[in-house]
């Protein structure tokens, strides 16, 4: 199964397709976003490995030193992203996905892998129920009930950053924390502008654009990150409904 498979290289990028928003013609500006983000990230040791198809069937991890997220610890992994959607569900890709994950990890002598969970499951984050078939378990929550996952081979564990546990900001309007590491995100921000400044929301749409900036965030966080209220509400990319319901409350 492995020669269905290729990773993304320095080499290829320009020309493979990015698994989520599929565009064979007229290019995508999130696509193009998330294309720029990657040739930054794959000379940091980080993989996207997808199925050679037109199809949503890809894993996305980094060593966690240089992951943009709020997770500290030593020598592992942080799995962003496995996904296999439509038709080829139950061909056995994710399967494949993981364990190419898993042993990568080994060949390079990681301490484990590690990822973003919740007591109840979210949208927009892996399928954690997956991930504890392979023995990914609980290391460490928040409040709000966002919950680190780890498959440790040594014994040591990852954690949340002091500050991804704090939850809190300062201002009272709408906030959000988003970086360009998702096709969606340029359309789902944009929109959020645009309704924002229509119905005079106030809001602060921030752009994560450094590592160091990822590390400390107050807040969980895959690639975006919703405060309203002074109050960390969400990872789950919103639209322009969903936050009308946000204000509303």
């Amino acid at each position: 199964m492995d020669a269905e498979f290729v990773n993304l290289t320095p080499e290829n990028l320009a020309d493979e397709h990015l698994c989520c928003i599929i565009r064979t013609k007229k290019p995508h500006p999130g696509v193009e976003a998330k294309r720029q983000w990657l040739a930054d990230r794959l000379k940091e040791g980080h993989v996207f490995r997808k199925l050679q198809a037109k199809a949503t069937v890809f894993i996305e991890y980094a060593p966690l030193e240089s992951a943009w997220v709020p997770v500290v610890g030593d020598n592992y992994l942080y799995l962003y992203c496995l996904w296999v959607t439509g038709s080829p569900k139950g061909s056995g890709y994710g399967k494949s996905l993981m364990e190419y994950c898993l042993a990568d990890a080994k060949k390079q002598g990681k301490s484990g892998v590690c990822m973003l969970g919740a007591k109840k499951q979210k949208s927009w984050l892996s399928d954690q129920s997956f991930a504890k078939k392979y023995g990914f378990e609980v290391v460490d929550t928040t409040e709000s009930g966002y919950e680190l996952l780890a498959l440790s081979f040594d014994g040591t564990v990852p954690q949340f950053a002091p500050n991804a546990k704090r939850e809190r900001i300062e201002s009272e309007e709408l906030t959000i924390y988003y970086d360009l590491q998702c096709p969606y995100i340029h359309q789902y921000i944009e929109k959020i502008r645009q309704y924002c400044e229509e119905n005079d929301v106030p809001a602060s749409l921030v752009l994560v654009d450094t590592l160091q900036k990822a590390k400390e965030l107050p807040c969980a966080f895959n690639n975006w990150a919703v405060f309203y209220k002074g109050e960390f509400r969400t990872v789950n990319m919103l639209g322009v409904p969903q936050i009308e319901k946000l204000l509303a409350k």
